[in-house]
């Protein structure tokens, strides 16, 4: 009998943790697999060198469900698309906190773009 309820637990142990790892694998590598799919893109206003656009291209076989942005100077801002004018002339690192739905689950990449402001 002992050995019965070992070996029912030992089995219970192995189908959770085998069950869960897989699922949990299988979401790292799908959510790996759509940050290939987003692209950063910039633009300097023409009008304007320090007002920057922004926007981020998504091309996967998820939907696009948030944008979060952050300009390096210490502002944010939120969507696909957007614009931000610089106060100052430098270098600055934007980053955009991408989340795609897939198949259920909610994927985040973080692509960065180094930009000048003259």
């Amino acid at each position: 009998m002992k050995k019965i309820g070992m070996f029912l637990m030992f089995t219970v142990a192995l189908f959770i943790n085998y069950s869960c790892s897989k699922h949990d694998d299988e979401v790292i590598i799908n959510c790996f697999a759509e940050s290939v799919y987003i692209k950063l893109h910039n633009s300097t206003d023409a009008a304007n060198p320090k007002l920057m656009n922004y926007s981020v291209e998504y091309s996967g076989t998820g939907t696009l469900t948030s944008v979060k942005w952050n300009f390096g100077d210490g502002t944010t801002g939120t969507g696909a698309a957007v614009t931000h004018t610089y106060t100052a002339a430098g270098e600055y690192t934007a980053t955009a906190e991408v989340t795609v739905k897939v198949d259920g689950s909610e994927c985040t990449s973080i692509p960065k773009r180094t930009v000048t402001v003259n």
